[in-house]
């Protein structure tokens, strides 16, 4: 569908190819078809076993369900039932992240856990803000055109359209985007509230453009899904089922068409034939007993620390240094965000929590500016901390004792605002596996990181510009913290095994029928949220691969 129907029916039209939006129950927010969903035994040959039920191994198992193919999904973590599960309060929510013990390192260790890593049913879109920004053309070109990072294997337009589809299954709500490639949305933006004013006004006085949205958030209805209530809990889980995420955009139709999701089980390593091929995956059932589920093609989707992780873990003859990694690539050029936010304070009562977290946005700093010193650039957007996020605010300020005390009881006067900086892919940044083993004796997954001058320059430059914004809102008193959001990298796609780890279909190099379905793919991070492009690149992927069986051998037509 073009731009001028996209925004002539806004929110009129849904997806022709997913009844997830129809079968979920107004009366329940379970997933329907977790009791009834099909059942293949671990003999029985597969078409396809997909580790990991988030973003990427979601659409994957949906789109290719529905093309025919028999699916089973591993997942390391619990079928939710968000009635009983999911909680309005922080602290309580603490069991959607993937907090397992994991060992930092480098000059700039990250830290990991409920900022990037989701563990469960849904993976980590079930806890994060709802963001829904694309790539732009640039993202996938930054060598050619900037001299940093490394180009795609692929181009824009061979994921334009499968954005496209996305937004409309989602379904993305948001003003019209001048940036990047500029486009649509299905949906209308959400009415913003008092606290993401006051930003829009200081960024408007500095002559910064801003938009509202995208989120993936309901604004209006769209099956049995509801409107958004503006609760503030997004990155807790949304318990009204307003907030996109797999659990509720994709399973429901991947289980309608026999997808059978194996919770509580914890792959540990992929196992080949004498020919070199994949014929399945050996995990952990919610027993401890360890099982090999049979399958013609493996997709692995584990993210940015799990899949380097099981494929160091999966080392054999063949491939003595881990699956894939014959030539040292596997878990190198791990990525993240710089996520620095400031937060203003103004006398009115702002309640910044009162809307979804992301309300306003400006790409204008996305590309390169050679006038501003560095590489590349960064998105600005506003954020809405809950109260233990905003006590680590103060605290990152310096602020301790009774004068913490007065900021968090005036919680309800501060609005914050916060970037998002490409920080470029290095080789030393990665992950690798310590000789520490978790309970399942899989060695646990170790991650150095370390930036950049371009990166530091880049993070120090926008940290001053959302500072400049509040006060040029009339902020008067201003707190900022320093941080880092979203994981990419570790697996990534490209021309030759010397520098990637999969071709541009995301197979192995080496391995026919392994391929990779999440954000470890991405050779850059771009200055916009992973999550819609992980799950486009798993919507092309799936294209590519229906009507087609991988077999021992390789693709069959």
């Amino acid at each position: 569908m073009g731009d001028f129907w996209r925004g002539l029916l806004k929110g009129s039209l849904g997806p022709p190819d997913n009844d997830s939006r129809f079968l979920l129950d107004v009366q329940s927010r379970a997933l329907p078809g977790e009791e009834t969903m099909r059942r293949y035994a671990t003999d029985d040959d597969v078409d396809l076993v997909v580790v990991g039920a988030g973003a990427g191994g979601s659409v994957l198992a949906q789109r290719l369900a529905r093309a025919g193919w028999r699916v089973v999904i591993i997942e390391a973590g619990p079928f939710w039932h968000p009635d009983a599960d999911w909680v309005s309060d922080e602290a309580g929510s603490h069991p959607l992240y993937w907090t397992q013990k994991r060992i930092i390192g480098g000059d700039d260790p990250i830290e990991l856990g409920k900022n990037n890593s989701g563990r469960g049913v849904g993976g980590s879109m079930v806890h994060y803000a709802g963001y829904c920004p694309r790539f732009h053309p640039s993202d996938l070109r930054t060598a050619s055109l900037d001299g940093v990072g490394a180009d795609w294997p692929i181009d824009y337009s061979d994921i334009r359209r499968h954005y496209e589809v996305l937004e409309a299954e989602l379904p993305v709500a948001g003003q019209n985007w001048p940036w990047g490639y500029p486009h649509r949305y299905p949906s209308s933006p959400h009415p913003i509230s008092g606290a993401a004013s006051k930003l829009w006004e200081g960024a408007r006085n500095l002559g910064i453009e801003m938009r509202v949205g995208p989120v993936g958030i309901v604004n209006g209805t769209f099956g049995n899904r509801p409107h958004c209530i503006y609760r503030g809990y997004c990155l807790q889980g949304c318990k009204v089922n307003a907030k996109a995420s797999p659990y509720i955009t994709h399973l429901p139709d991947a289980l309608a068409h026999g997808v059978e999701i194996r919770a509580d089980c914890m792959a540990t390593r992929v196992e080949l034939d004498d020919a070199g091929a994949a014929h399945g995956v050996v995990y952990h059932d919610g027993h401890g007993t360890e099982q090999l589920q049979r399958a013609k093609t493996v997709a692995i989707a584990g993210y940015s620390i799990e899949t380097p992780r099981l494929l160091l873990n999966s080392a054999s003859p063949r491939h003595r240094h881990g699956l894939g990694n014959n030539t040292d690539q596997v878990g190198r050029y791990v990525m993240v965000q710089g996520a620095s936010q400031a937060a203003g304070r103004w006398s009115q009562e702002l309640r910044m929590y009162k809307a979804p977290p992301p309300q306003v946005t400006s790409e204008q700093f996305y590309e390169t500016d050679t006038g501003r010193g560095f590489a590349r650039g960064f998105s600005i957007q506003t954020v809405s901390p809950l109260p233990i996020g905003w006590s680590e605010h103060v605290l990152a300020d310096g602020h301790w004792g009774r004068a913490m005390r007065e900021y968090m009881r005036d919680y309800n006067h501060w609005s914050t605002i916060g970037v998002l900086n490409e920080l470029l892919p290095l080789p030393d940044n990665r992950i690798t596996l310590a000789d520490e083993t978790d309970c399942h004796g899989i060695p646990v997954a170790r991650m150095d990181y370390t930036r950049c001058d371009n990166d530091k320059a880049n993070m120090e430059y926008s940290t001053q510009v959302i500072t400049d914004i509040l006060h040029a809102a009339g902020a008067q008193d201003v707190l900022t913290i320093r941080r880092y959001a979203h994981l990419i990298g570790g697996a990534r796609m490209g021309t030759a095994p010397e520098n990637s780890v999969v071709d541009a279909d995301h197979r192995m190099w080496g391995v026919p029928n392994v391929f990779i379905a999440d954000g470890s793919v991405f050779p850059t991070q771009g200055s916009a949220n992973p999550a819609l492009t992980i799950m486009a690149l798993a919507s092309r992927l799936a294209e590519r691969l229906a009507g087609k069986r991988v077999g021992q051998k390789g693709v069959q037509s």
